[in-house]
């Protein structure tokens, strides 16, 4: 009994060890980890200092492509990382259902950024899935070096939505869009039976990030000057 509890053991570990991502989730990851870098480095024209300091996860999109909004069925496809007392969770593999935004003018793509601002957003995220706009309140983000100028709206929001065109980044309303775990992207960099859950709180020990998430933590880490949100 004891001989099959420890190979088990073993195995179940060697499987998440060597859970590996695909071409398109390792594409996703340093996408996201260049938006952040580029963020982080335009404090005037991108997210406000005060408002990243508060930020208790950060999503990212890149590419979203208008075209996945006409075909049904496709979905924007990014990360999520969330605060720890160690820095930032392994990131969680997200979608996002169609919708229609304004998003861009002809083929031009576009990238999300989602600022997730309390407990209550995090919580509902890790859940099947959450309606922007209807179980999470959402607002397009301010800009600039400082929130002063943020309405009632923005500073109540769960979360706070930013888009990049061309390298300039601008407040976006996402309401009426789904956010949702990607299930098989997680189960492919972290095991069939990982759960978005686990891997944001790291419950789990033995669950490795994917090595490909290593550009993405980084740009989150760049931002040490900031100390984590209170609870």
């Amino acid at each position: 009994m004891k001989v099959g509890a420890i190979c088990f053991a073993v195995c179940l570990s060697a499987a998440v060890a060597f859970a590996a991502v695909s071409k398109d989730e390792a594409k996703r990851l340093s996408q996201a980890g260049a938006i952040l870098t580029e963020l982080r480095n335009t404090p005037d024209k991108g997210i406000p200092e005060n408002l990243w300091a508060k930020a208790h996860c950060v999503i990212v999109i890149p590419s979203m492509k208008k075209a996945a909004f006409i075909v049904g069925g496709e979905y924007g496809s990014g990360v999520m990382s969330c605060r720890t007392a160690d820095g930032w969770s392994n990131p969680v593999f997200m979608q996002l259902a169609k919708g229609s935004w304004g998003l861009q003018i002809g083929g031009e793509a576009v990238d999300l950024v989602l600022l997730v601002m309390n407990n209550r957003g995090v919580d509902k995220l890790l859940e099947d899935k959450v309606s922007l706009g209807g179980d999470a309140a959402v607002a397009a983000g301010p800009i600039g070096r400082s929130a002063t100028a943020a309405t009632d709206a923005q500073m109540g929001a769960e979360m706070l939505a930013y888009s990049r065109a061309q390298g300039v980044f601008a407040g976006i309303d996402l309401s009426g869009g789904v956010l949702r775990p990607d299930k098989e992207a997680d189960a492919r960099a972290y095991g069939a039976s990982a759960k978005a859950a686990e891997i944001i709180r790291g419950t789990n020990h033995a669950m490795r990030g994917p090595a490909e998430a290593a550009p993405f933590i980084a740009a989150l880490k760049a931002d040490v000057g900031h100390p984590a949100p209170r609870q």
